[in-house]
């Protein structure tokens, strides 16, 4: 089915339609494998309990998923009503306009772009230092971000199929790893015996909770993607509700599950000091006191491939965004081609592959640090943005379904959307809030403060949208035609 307005494909010209039949467990693999599963146990988590609410921070992930199922009700139904694969610009554009639209398309572009360049940079170092460990000369970090995203620009390069059957096999040796580590801290009582402490109100609301929802939320970015794989899923209709329902109740229990485990492994009253010895090798500490040294060997190889899997992800999800994008008008006519064997939107897999590259080289450039400022700021950035664009979304599927009757379930149309768009704008509210904490932005007696680096990467977060909004003027001043055929993408 051809969804998107592109030239005729007759002989000698090439088709701007995605095709393929992914079914529900391809597509849970793909944007299950962008949350990483083990890359936030073994590496937000401990920084949620660190620099969050301590103890309480297992609770965070369970208030996320309640707001995402919430937000995914809405999504599901516009999913079925609005036959287009762009998931938030085409649905805020259908809801609130063209203009509003765009303004989306660019801030989701913001979003994946630097969740998926933010562990680049990790895996880099985690790649760095790996090989120097084994003996192999030491090489810098961005080198080893540049190798990987030339692997991952080339299987994003073919086929989906292919992207998927790695995606899957790597996500269920990281989610096999991590349930083993949790059952053995069941068995064997954890540190000091098993309790639902986490989960009490005072520890829920102590230190920093702000913070560990931000950590908790990003655990979450990329389930909402699967309505971007519409055009090569079996059947659209059913199979990207289900994928969504599945995505985000399965992500929310594991990681509850995990994070919950990995404070009774070390017991609550030593887990954040734990944490605070070093917070990147608390997930290996655990495995080899639970597991010994081959569990440790092996999850330590799983987080390399997590991470890989992770980019992998993101990197099939922007090249599809600016496709769609490309094939409404609002990005260059080449970034809609799809490749005539692989069937991939190939020539915009070559274009992130290249944006990511360049992004890489600056912050080499710049001499940032790949965890501490490239993986948490752009992580930070991409969180708060995805909030965003949730809340609005949430407000498209209530106007969209107002204005045209199509749907009158009021829990699917109104209150669910309604209640996640609360959710999700408090959470927004909370995470600025919070947000100099997460790059160093803090006062003598250690509260947030707005300073540089907060007020640049928040303004990337404003900016985004805004350039949407000058798009959508100058076509509809300069380019009336253009204009008008973006309805047919995004509505309005």
């Amino acid at each position: 089915m051809t969804v998107t307005k592109g030239p005729a494909t007759d002989a000698g010209q090439p088709t701007r339609s995605l095709k393929g039949s992914l079914g529900v467990t391809a597509i849970v693999f793909m944007v299950v494998a962008a949350a990483s599963p083990l890359t936030v146990v073994g590496g937000a988590a401990p920084l949620g309990i660190l620099l969050g609410n301590g103890v309480g921070f297992p609770s965070m992930y369970v208030v996320s998923a309640v707001i995402l199922l919430l937000f995914a009700v809405g999504l599901s139904a516009m999913t079925r009503h609005v036959p287009k694969p762009g998931a938030f610009f085409t649905f805020v554009g259908y809801g609130l306009g063209k203009p509003a639209g765009l303004a989306s398309a660019f801030l989701a572009l913001l979003t994946y772009t630097t969740i998926q360049v933010s562990v680049y940079g990790y895996i880099g170092y985690l790649l760095s230092v790996t090989f120097a460990g084994l003996g192999a000369p030491e090489i810098p970090w961005y080198l080893y971000s540049l190798a990987s995203i030339a692997v991952v620009g080339l299987l994003g390069y073919r086929h989906i199929d292919l992207s998927s059957k790695v995606l899957g096999v790597l996500l269920v040796a990281e989610v096999g790893i991590v349930l083993v580590l949790a059952g053995a801290v069941i068995v064997t009582g954890g540190a000091d015996g098993l309790s639902a402490e986490p989960f009490v109100p005072e520890q829920v609301f102590s230190g920093s909770p702000g913070v560990g929802l931000m950590f908790a939320i990003a655990a979450f970015i990329g389930f909402e993607a699967t309505a971007i794989f519409r055009d090569e899923a079996k059947d659209p209709s059913r199979t990207i509700p289900r994928a969504t329902y599945i995505a985000v109740i399965g992500i929310g229990l594991f990681y509850t599950l995990a994070s919950w485990a990995l404070v009774m492994a070390w017991g609550p009253d030593d887990v954040l000091a734990v944490a605070g010895e070093d917070p990147g090798a608390m997930i290996l500490r655990t495995t080899l006191l639970y597991l010994g040294p081959v569990g440790e060997l092996v999850i330590n190889v799983l987080l390399i491939t997590s991470m890989f899997a992770c980019v992998l992800s993101f990197h099939n999800v922007i090249t599809r965004y600016q496709h769609t994008m490309s094939n409404a008008g609002v990005l260059p006519g080449r970034l809609g081609g799809v490749h005539p064997k692989h069937l991939s939107p190939h020539t915009s897999s070559l274009v992130q592959s290249a944006t990511a590259a360049i992004l890489i080289v600056v912050f080499a450039v710049l001499g940032l640090d790949p965890v501490l400022q490239v993986f948490t700021w752009f992580a930070g950035v991409a969180t708060l943005a995805i909030a965003i664009l949730m809340a609005v979304t949430s407000l498209a599927v209530i106007v969209y379904f107002a204005r045209t009757k199509q749907d009158r379930r009021l829990w699917n149309t109104v209150v669910a959307p309604g209640l996640g768009f609360i959710g999700l704008v408090g959470s927004a509210v909370v995470i600025v809030v919070y947000f100099p904490m997460l790059v160093g932005d803090v006062d003598a007696g250690g509260n947030p403060v707005f300073g540089t680096v907060s007020a640049v990467l928040l303004a990337l977060i404003a900016v985004c949208p805004v350039v949407g909004l000058v798009q959508a003027a100058y076509l509809r001043r300069r380019r009336p035609a253009a204009y008008a055929d973006v309805m047919d993408a995004i509505g309005g």
